[in-house]
């Protein structure tokens, strides 16, 4: 099975290999390396972004750390008690997901933050292997079209049967969920997938996306990770 993270020099899709060589050779001190999953694998919450910004997370080898997307993100995160400690845009600033872990449809930065769609469907093996890590989860908030479709059919389901939309919640039923975890059936409950808009600064600067609406959809999955599995009440009766 593949692994949830791709090797450093991942040899994959030539064009990002080509890309990242180029940015290594003038910008040493970046990481210039596909970026790993942030969080605990045991968290109940999944964000999925798009790919690494090339001053972001590339730069830093966190992911959203180090551009403006991660600001809003991060003070979502813990206004909502998913996140813990000081976002200082470093990857050493202590910061801490809690219950919650954030990756990237996409793990290598693409040119002008575009991958192709081969790019992404190569690195979806990543994507189910990092999913396939999380035995306890519960909720996924997709950040954009591209990372929403990629959940979707790293899932096993039809694009079709899960149409993008912010703001929108789409319930995975128990084979979906039982094909992601390799668990069985009775320890898991409904997958919650919940759509947003990319916190991007050109989403917010233009208003498509406003920190209230993504506040929104991350106050929607705070409930949902809090609120009890169906049957857990008749399980203790």
């Amino acid at each position: 099975m593949t692994s949830g993270m791709p090797g450093r020099d991942c040899p994959r899709c030539p064009r990002l290999v080509t890309f990242r060589q180029s940015w290594r050779q003038s910008e040493p001190d970046w990481f210039n390396a596909p970026v790993d999953s942030f969080g605990p694998s045991d968290a109940r919450l999944l964000i999925v972004g798009l790919a690494p910004g090339l001053r972001g997370a590339n730069r830093t080898g966190r992911p959203f750390t180090g551009d403006y997307a991660g600001d809003l993100l991060y003070a979502t995160l813990t206004e909502f008690g998913f996140a813990r400690g000081h976002y200082a845009a470093s990857a050493d600033d202590g910061l801490q997901l809690l219950d919650c872990r954030i990756t990237n449809a996409v793990r290598c930065v693409p040119p002008d933050n575009k991958p192709t769609p081969q790019e992404i469907t190569t690195c979806r093996d990543f994507l189910k292997a990092a999913i396939a890590e999380m035995n306890n989860l519960r909720a996924v908030v997709a950040l954009g079209r591209i990372a929403h479709e990629s959940f979707v059919q790293a899932s096993g389901a039809r694009r079709s049967q899960f149409p993008f939309a912010h703001g929108r919640v789409h319930v995975f039923g128990y084979d979906l969920v039982h094909a992601l975890a390799h668990a069985s059936v009775h320890d898991l409950a409904p997958l919650t997938l919940l759509d947003s808009y990319h916190c991007s600064r050109y989403n917010t600067n233009t208003g498509v996306l406003t920190p209230q609406m993504f506040r929104d959809v991350i106050a929607q999955a705070r409930k949902l990770i809090d609120a009890p599995p169906p049957g857990a009440f008749e399980a203790r009766l």
